[in-house]
């Protein structure tokens, strides 16, 4: 296995920062705010020419608030599955009881302790990093994480204490199927990850908003590798009022991007509000495949399940295409149906269509039912191709395609779902209108049609005067 790095601190010491400089993105969430990161984040980061994992965790305090717990615990799982721990302190807060107790506790697990006394920028580094002296884990690695400076010393620390390993091939990232799950608040989306993967990976928890960031999270199921990522929940943009919000759902948004299939989970309780409609609806605008799915679906009973179904049925009328499954992620129930589905539309997001089959099914669906006549002329469709994938785009190459109506072009994606068993995916249809290999060329006149011309120009002349 690659050698693990876990970044442990108080809230706002700047850990997510780091993490961002340490693998040159911007994965994380940055914000001036304490406590923004909740989860475990995993990323890539290569030091002196040798790769590693690097852990983003949550701010370590002890308030007695049940949050602050789940979010100690996945401290804690990052700090024992790492093989080296890097302290994150603030610089401009000084030495503070909270990083001592904190030191306390890595001192007892045994873990190797790199100390990185963040935010010196603008202060000079040797005073700025003396207190953190009487904390005995070494000498304090001085950095400015926003700015990059001071990274090359604190590598140079970890690569001292890293252990050897080698890169697992199935960790890498993009290297599975990747689903987003996206939904409201408290629709249980954290908690059907940790039921997916078979562990406590995300915080899951009754109150609305635990999840602020988008989390990448890697498993496989009977042999097919996935990875989840979980997002926050999103709200109407009316309700969203606080500043940690407003990039939560940001990051929801580049998840669904990044994604191959979206996993749109609802709750039973509530069944398919506006919201869901309009977050599918986002799905679809942005060509990613999704699929719904009813979670909480052990709560109702009876006549309450049938009336819950054929709702969400109705509503989903604009999208009949997407696959709807019911699961209980507390309880696991109907999880395989749910991945059954999502293999089936990330089959069908990139599948690869024939021109011939196309062009065939084209002709098909012209001679059932062609095109509309505009201002008495026919549209002409000749012939098709694939031009794209994830969602697949159809090329439809003819006459006058510039005219073809809405509804047409609805009949045409159609009859390519049906005839090519496109489950969940959206499909865009493109048309395109040849050139006319006449346009600007006239014909050369002969000498005896230049002569009736000529008379015929004569006769028009006479007749006006």
């Amino acid at each position: 296995m690659l050698p693990t790095i876990a970044l442990v601190g108080r809230p706002n010491a700047g850990k997510s920062t780091l993490f961002n400089a340490l693998t040159r993105t911007r994965d994380a969430l940055v914000a001036d705010l304490p406590g923004l990161t909740r989860d475990r984040r995993y990323g890539y980061v290569r030091i002196q020419g040798r790769d590693a994992v690097v852990v983003d965790t949550g701010g370590l305090i002890d308030d007695g608030d049940p949050i602050s717990k789940l979010i100690s615990d996945q401290a804690a799982l990052a700090i024992e599955e790492s093989g080296v721990v890097v302290l994150v302190l603030d610089a401009r807060a000084g030495l503070t009881g909270a990083d001592q107790r904190i030191a306390d506790r890595l001192r007892r697990r045994g873990k190797p302790v790199v100390l990185a006394a963040n935010k010196v920028d603008g202060l000079d580094e040797t005073v700025a990093a003396v207190d953190f002296h009487a904390l005995g884990l070494g000498e304090p690695v001085p950095i400015a994480a926003v700015h990059r400076r001071g990274i090359g010393r604190l590598t140079a620390a970890l690569a001292a204490m890293l252990p050897r390993g080698e890169a697992p091939p199935a960790a890498r990232r993009g290297d599975g199927i990747r689903v987003c799950i996206i939904g409201r608040p408290n629709t249980g989306k954290s908690t059907l990850v940790n039921r997916l993967t078979g562990e406590a990976r995300v915080l899951a928890h009754d109150a609305p908003g635990t999840t602020r960031d988008s989390v990448e999270v890697p498993f496989e199921h009977r042999g097919r590798r996935y990875v989840l990522i979980d997002t926050a929940g999103i709200r109407r943009r009316s309700r969203v009022s606080k500043a940690v919000e407003k990039f939560s759902v940001v990051k929801s948004l580049e998840a669904i991007a990044d994604s191959d299939v979206a996993i749109v989970l609802l709750d039973a309780d509530i069944g398919m509000s506006d919201q869901d409609a309009s977050l599918l609806g986002l799905v679809l605008d942005g060509g990613r495949a999704p699929v719904v799915a009813v979670n909480k679906w052990d709560l109702p009973t009876g006549e309450a399940r049938a009336a819950l179904k054929a709702d969400v049925r109705r509503r989903l009328s604009f999208a009949p295409f997407c696959p709807m499954c019911r699961v209980s992620a507390l309880h696991g129930a109907g999880l395989g149906e749910l991945l059954r589905n999502v293999d089936a539309c990330h089959r069908s997001a990139f599948a690869e269509l024939t021109a011939s089959g196309l062009t065939r099914e084209l002709e098909r669906a012209v001679e059932h039912a062609p095109p509309p006549l505009v201002r008495g002329r026919r549209i002409k469709l000749r012939y098709a191709h694939q031009g794209g994938a994830n969602p697949p785009v159809i090329v439809v190459h003819g006459n006058r395609t510039d005219l073809v109506p809405a509804s047409y072009r609805r009949y045409l994606a159609g009859r390519f779902r049906s005839a090519f068993a496109l489950v969940g995916t959206p499909l865009r249809i493109e048309f395109r209108t040849g050139e006319n290999p006449f346009k600007g060329r006239r014909n050369t006149l002969t000498p005896r049609q230049r002569r009736r011309r000529d008379r015929l120009l004569r006769h028009a002349a006479r007749r006006r005067r």
